[in-house]
């Protein structure tokens, strides 16, 4: 069955109702060899397990790593989700009620099958959208200031709420009906002479949530990659800016192919359904179920694909991966160390961070010692020097000489300055 548009778009081995007496004299004309069928399950099986599989072990990495919630994460994460669900509610039932032309799972079943793809495809595609404009925004406006994790969650759910919202109709029309010994699930479109609502309905769903969002995307990343690549990088560059460009070229990199990925594996099932409306004629072919299953399966393998690239082109995700899988004598140890984003460098300016900071604070504390002291007691509490300066008796003299060397305050504020600039971009890379 069509997860995404009527069923009457499908070949002609889901008859509609209208089509009783056909069925009643020709019966199920697409039955298939054992053999054939036996390979097709191969096939979707691999789908369902390699997805499933795959996008839960991004949803923990994600979730389980505190340093991994960032905005493209976020994003990534709703995507992984959706394409698990997906492929687990929806592909299996998919590919038997293909293959056995009749539906088994009950009225229920048959609007959430009619409904809940495209609710998956659209927080799918404009997961990827959101990331695009992201990257966009943090790329070309690095001075405007990017979404919060609050707003970021907020972004989601109006995705997922358009989403249902645009799915809804599959929803309410969907129907089984039982016709020549067979039952069927298909979706009862209402018929008006002013307009062809399915016509219509299928068409906006195929631009919304194909060609827009791809067009879109097509335009960021274009933008994108003629500001990373366009020139090289200044042979008199510092490391951190070395660093935060290869690591913004490779997140963009990665993105791409997700993209592009997607596109190849929906063009041929967006434009068997497009045809369908304007030549119907095309999906009463025999061979057609044969085509219409080999087109769904590639669809539907879009879901596998994400967790494969972001370990082949992500480090922090190839090091969760590799924590997730250690106990398969096959996955090579990684370092754990490397998914918390703890690399040498990040360690030595956290270190610098904190070292800092406790300055700061034993600075801070005694120069406002002294500012609100009563002369009288710094009389008592310190001695006389040279000059009659006042000198602390404090064993901890050396805070307050720190302060009064202009060159290491000034230090200081650089060495604060540079570090708050690198954790800042730091963590904006992915």
């Amino acid at each position: 069955m069509d997860p995404l548009f009527n069923t009457s778009a499908v070949p002609n081995w889901t008859a509609s109702p209208n089509d009783t007496d056909n069925d009643k004299e020709y019966g199920n004309q697409f039955v298939q060899p054992v053999w054939r069928i036996v390979l097709w399950a191969i096939a979707y099986s691999c789908i369902v397990i390699v997805s499933t599989v795959g996008n839960v072990t991004v949803i923990w990495i994600i979730m389980a790593h505190k340093r991994m919630r960032t905005v493209t994460n976020y994003f990534l994460l709703n995507l992984a989700f959706a394409e698990a669900s997906m492929s687990t509610f929806n592909t299996v039932i998919n590919f038997v009620y293909a293959v056995h032309n009749e539906w088994y799972f009950g009225l229920v079943y048959c609007r959430f099958q009619n409904f809940f793809p495209i609710a998956a495809v659209f927080a799918s595609i404009y997961s990827m959208s959101a990331i695009a404009l992201d990257r966009y925004m943090a790329i070309i406006h690095p001075l405007q200031q990017r979404m919060s994790s609050t707003e970021t969650k907020v972004v989601v759910a109006v995705i997922w709420a358009l989403a249902l919202l645009l799915a809804f109709p599959q929803y309410y029309y969907s129907n089984t009906e039982k016709i020549g010994g067979r039952i069927l699930c298909y979706i009862d479109w209402p018929e008006y002479k002013v307009c062809n609502v399915e016509k219509m309905y299928q068409v906006s769903v195929a631009i919304l949530l194909y060609f827009l969002p791809l067009l879109v995307m097509g335009c960021a990343y274009l933008v994108v990659g003629l500001t990373l690549w366009a020139s090289e990088i200044p042979g008199d560059s510092s490391d951190r800016y070395r660093e935060q460009l290869i690591a913004k070229r490779k997140v963009v990199k990665m993105m791409i192919v997700v993209v592009c990925t997607f596109a190849v594996c929906w063009l041929p099932y967006h434009t068997y359904f497009l045809l369908n409306q304007f030549f119907p004629d095309m999906s009463q072919k025999p061979f057609m179920q044969q085509f219409y299953l080999a087109i769904m399966w590639l669809a539907m393998s879009s879901t596998m694909y994400n967790p494969i690239i972001y370990c082949c082109l992500n480090d922090r995700f190839r090091a969760g991966f590799k924590q997730a899988f250690h106990c398969c004598p096959c996955v090579p140890e990684g370092s754990y160390e490397g998914l918390e984003l703890k690399s040498t460098r990040y360690l030595q300016t956290q270190t610098s961070v904190y070292k800092t900071s406790r300055m700061e604070t034993t600075i801070s504390t005694v120069v406002h010692a002294g500012d609100d002291a009563d002369p009288t007691k710094i009389k008592n509490k310190g001695r006389l020097g040279p000059g009659g300066a006042v000198v602390s008796a404090r064993p901890h003299g050396s805070s307050l000489d720190l302060t009064s060397n202009g060159s290491s305050s000034q230090s200081v504020s650089k060495t604060v300055s540079e570090t708050s600039s690198f954790y800042s971009s730091y963590n904006t890379q992915e």
